[in-house]
This record gives structure tokens, sequence and C-alpha cells, in this order.
């Protein structure tokens, strides 16, 4: 009796136990590369699955003894020359010196440890253990190598996939400066960069964001020029993205920019390395992502969309007088449609009696009121501009210019809109590629004012403005005010912001943007002229 009381208790210790027990997962049996070779093996085969791009590739290599070995890499993203000399052939036919080297030590040293630094001639090798940490190597283009009996296998760097060649930029043409832009392969990206700043305090952190992606991200700033917060605060919100993808540098853009529901951008991208350099140097934080060739920096201030590269190439009046036409060109593409609405429909008196008998004759023909025509026009100015930006370009040119000129006159001709509103659209949509940067915020604001401006005339547009100011006034980009140097002021600023001063004026970097190390150039830059008095001429 006593002994079936026994088997009864543990049997129930038994069942309890294995209620608590948790099952184990194929992941957890395979977290660690196992030391037979046909399991390893039949795992990755498992994991990619009927992947036709997957390769393998299965070898004898004999010395003293026989070893089996096995490589696995996916077509496409490798280098298959690469793999055959360095790799293929390194084990297959090893040097004379190194095969009698390889015979001395093998008995005693072991074997993996000798591919490694004995026979492959690769730069990266390293050796791998965990199974995530294989995939995800793999899955960018290195190389897997296993050897039967060992439970540790290398990954060898042999990228070489496909990409496009480093040529100008289509978004930021330029007369004079560098014609090289960023491309979609991250490291060349980032060594365009070290080509324009050769400073070894310059810092490239990598890490992967995405759970299905997991693409490479990189931040680069200058250690001693770069706020620490910003930097620290850059990558706090990178950390912080919980997404399946990342396709492109937009995704990121908007995650960790600080007003997402705002129309102003407080994140800036660019596609030259002349100018994401500059602005690294002069205390940014630049963000690179693999994959497409637009580079993020932060922070942004407002007065950079009115700054291009090529400001600093040239001598800095026709820079300066560059600069207030690309704000005066704001200022048109985003109020004219609304001004002329508030003249037209309001205030008569305000325009002279020739132009208004002009006026009044157009648009005795027209059946709208001047408010909806402009919101008429507006929208087939938009849709143009989109259908010859989505087109091919050859026939997205064609639509364009031919769509804008035949609709535009037959609308005119058969009396749904004016000659002069016509004239008014053309000049909005021509000064709005001029700060192209702003286009976002530009079409929403002029939607804005001309609706202010059916309503309430010159002060809805009034109104409209100072809710613009008054919002923008209330951005930061990363701490930093959006509309400084001028809201807050700072006079070191000035010299490089609506307008461009010489650069031996430019003495400090934005008090805005960096925190310590703000001067950048000496005193005695100013150019003097030599003394030529008493100097015969040859």
């Amino acid at each position: 009796m006593k002994r079936i009381r026994y088997r009864k208790i543990m049997d129930l210790i038994k069942n309890d136990v294995r209620k608590e027990e948790k099952p184990v997962t194929a992941d957890d049996q395979q977290n660690v590369m196992d030391i037979q070779l046909d399991k390893n093996i039949d795992y990755i085969k498992t994991l990619f699955g009927k992947s036709e791009d997957v390769k393998y590739r299965e070898l004898e290599v004999v010395t003293s003894k026989k070893h089996h070995v096995f490589l696995c890499f996916i077509d496409g993203l490798v280098n298959e020359s690469y793999i055959n000399l360095h790799i293929i052939k390194s084990l297959l036919e090893p040097d004379h010196t190194v095969s009698s080297a390889i015979l001395a030590e093998e008995e005693s040293g072991d074997f993996l440890t000798i591919v490694e630094s004995r026979i492959l001639s690769s730069l990266s090798v390293k050796k791998v253990q965990a199974w995530n940490k294989v995939t995800d190597s793999i899955m960018l283009g290195e190389t897997l190598l296993l050897v039967d009996g060992y439970e540790t296998g290398l990954l060898i760097s042999t990228q070489g996939f496909a990409a496009r060649n480093v040529g100008e930029p289509d978004t930021e043409s330029s007369v004079r400066g560098p014609r090289e832009g960023f491309n979609e392969v991250l490291k060349v990206n980032t060594s365009l960069i070290r080509r324009k700043i050769n400073n070894p305090h310059l810092v490239f952190e990598g890490m992967k964001i995405g759970k299905q992606t997991k693409t490479n991200i990189r931040i680069g700033y200058i250690d001693g020029i770069a706020n620490p917060k910003v930097v620290n605060e850059v990558k706090k919100r990178l950390k912080n993205i919980d997404t399946d993808s990342i396709l492109e540098s937009g995704y990121i853009e908007q995650f960790i920019e600080d007003h997402p529901y705002s129309i102003f951008p407080t994140v800036a991208n660019s596609e030259k390395p002349d100018k994401v350099a500059a602005k690294i140097l002069e205390g940014r934080v630049a963000i690179l992502c693999d994959g497409t060739p637009f580079v993020l920096t932060v922070p942004h201030l407002f007065v950079e969309n009115l700054q291009v590269g090529e400001d600093y190439y040239s001598r800095p009046y026709l820079s300066s007088l560059i600069r207030l036409l690309r704000l005066l060109s704001l200022f048109l593409t985003v109020a004219s449609p609304s001004v002329y609405i508030a003249l037209t429909t309001y205030h008569h008196e305000m325009v002279p009696a020739l132009l208004l008998t002009t006026m009044a004759a157009a648009e005795e023909k027209v059946p709208f009121p001047t408010f909806i025509e402009a919101i008429i026009m507006a929208i087939v100015f938009e849709i143009l501009r989109e259908a010859g930006v989505r087109m091919p370009r050859p026939v997205g040119a064609a639509i364009s210019i031919v769509g804008a000129l035949v609709i535009g006159e037959a609308a005119v001709t058969a009396g749904f809109v004016s000659a002069p509103m016509v004239i008014v659209i053309a000049i909005t949509g021509i000064c709005g590629f001029v700060v192209s940067s702003l286009n976002d915020a530009i079409i929403l604001s002029r939607f804005l004012l001309i609706f202010l401006a059916g309503a309430l005339g010159l002060y809805g547009i009034l109104m409209g403005f100072l809710m613009l100011l008054g919002h923008l006034c209330s951005l930061r980009s990363f701490g930093s005010p959006f509309l400084s140097p001028q809201a807050p002021i700072f006079w070191s600023g000035w010299a490089d912001s609506i307008i461009r001063m010489p650069l031996w004026l430019h003495k400090s970097r934005p008090q805005s943007v960096v925190w310590r190390e703000s001067k950048r150039q000496s005193n005695h830059n100013k150019p003097t002229r030599p003394d030529t008095e008493g100097e015969e001429q040859s």
C-alpha cells in the first residue's frame, strides 16, 4: 500500500512539473550551431526554404585529413569571382608553403583557425556561433563557411551587388561646384563624406531599424563640434522606432521630427555630399539610410531653405541678390492668388484705374467668381505638375508644357477663366519651383490664404500670415529654434542668413546649433591689398 501511494504521489509531481515546463521551440534549439555539419545544413535549407537565389556549395578539403566544408551565400548580393578566387580556390588549391604549414600544425591546431588565418585571403573574416547573426549577415551579402566537427562558422565579407554609379543628382543641380551625388549604397555615401572631411574625429555610428527589413542606418557627426545632447537625442529617437520596414530616409524623417503635425519640415534632406559635409562642419548630425541617396541632417532651420551650396562658391554680391529673389519667390508663390482674389473682390480702390478696367473686361465673360476661378486653376496646375513628374521624362515634359499651353489657351478662349488669372497661376507655379524644399508647406499655405482671401479679403491674408508666423516661431528642431537667427536673434548668424556676407566674416558656427566649439576661423583671413609702391615692373 505504501508503494502504491508513493507512486501516485510521484506521478502527481511529474504531471505538475510537465504543466509548468514551457514548450521548447525550434528556434531555441537552433539558436546556436550544431557540431554536426549535416544538422547545420538542414537548418539553413529549412530557414531559406525554396529560394532559388540562395546558393550552396559543399567541398572536400584534403590535407593530412579530410574536412567537409560547406558554403552558403545569396546570388546577386555577392561577388562570385571573389568567392571563386579567394575562397574556393584557396581551399582546394592552397599555396605550397601554406600547405606544409597546415600539415605541421593540423595535428595540434584548430583547422577552422588555420582556415581563417592562413588559407583565406579575404580582408574581413569573423567567427560566429549564433544563427540570428548568421542569417542577418548572409542577407547583407556575406558568405558563410562551415566545417564538419565545429560548432563555429566563418562569415566572409564578399559583398558585390550592382549599384548606381556616383553621378550628378537630379533634384539639386548646380552651375558651379561638385557634380557628384549620393547613391543607394551606404558605404559609398559615407566615403563621399569622408573625402570632404579629412578629420579623424568624424564619427559614423551604425544601427539597424525595421523588424523585417533590418535597414542599416549610420549617424555621422564630428566629435567635439556636434552638441552631445543632440547626438544622444538622435540616437534615442532612432532606437525608439518600432516598425516592420524602413525603405527610405523619409520613413525616418516622419518618425523623428519634433512636430509631426506641422506643414513645415524640421528635418532637412540632401543628395549632395558637399552640402551634407558643410552642415556636419557646422555642428549638425547626419543620418544616412541604406537604399536611398537622400541624407537627413538635424537640426534644420527655416533659413536653410533659402540657401544652396552654390551660394558659397560664388562671390557674395550675386549670392545675396539671388537669396533675396528666393525670398521674394517664396512670398509670390504663397500669396499671389490670394492677393489677386482680395484686390478684385474687396479692394478695388487699391488697383490703378487703367489696370482695373483691363481686369474687369477680362473677368466680364467668366461665369465663375474669382475665388472659384482661382481654386480651379490651382488644382489644374497641381494636376499637370504631378502628371509631369510621374510620367516618363520625355513624355512628362511634353505633357506639362503642351498641357499648360493648350488647356490655358482653350480655357481663356472658351471663357472659363480670365487671362489675368492664368498669368497669376503661372507666376505662382514658376516661383514655387525656386524654393522646392518647401513644396508641401507652400501648396497648403497657398490654399489656406486663398480661402481666407475669399472670405475676408486682405484682412484674411494678414490673419493667415500672422498664423503662419506664430506657428513658425513655435517650432523647434532638436532643441534649435526654427526661425533662428532671426527669432530669437543671434547677430553672429546674420552673416549667413538672408544676406550672404564674405566668407572671411563667417567667424563662428550657428549659435543655435553648436554648443562649445563655435569658432571656425581666425580673425586674420580678411584679404588685404599688397603694397606694390616702389616695385619695378619687369
